[in-house]
């Protein structure tokens, strides 16, 4: 298994990504009979999109992806 070495603007951005999909994981896993729609907060999708665009990943899904399954492999 290779290891993957990222730059501290990709570490942010994978990290960033990973805050939003558990933030989206808890919405989604809310109390029973949920009166509404899941609720992500904004500021966690701007902090995801901030760090995409920082580290130059913005438009280049594939890299970012690639760059996400080699730091955090899943389980």
């Amino acid at each position: 298994m290779t290891t993957a070495v990222l730059t501290d603007r990709e570490r942010t951005a994978v990290q960033a990504y990973l805050r939003l999909l558990h933030t989206v994981r808890a919405a989604f896993d809310g109390p029973p009979g949920g009166t509404g729609p899941a609720v992500v907060p904004p500021a966690v999708l701007a902090e995801a999109e901030q760090a995409l665009a920082r580290a130059g990943l913005t438009g280049n899904e594939e890299e970012f992806f690639r760059l996400l399954g080699d730091w955090c492999p899943p389980v």
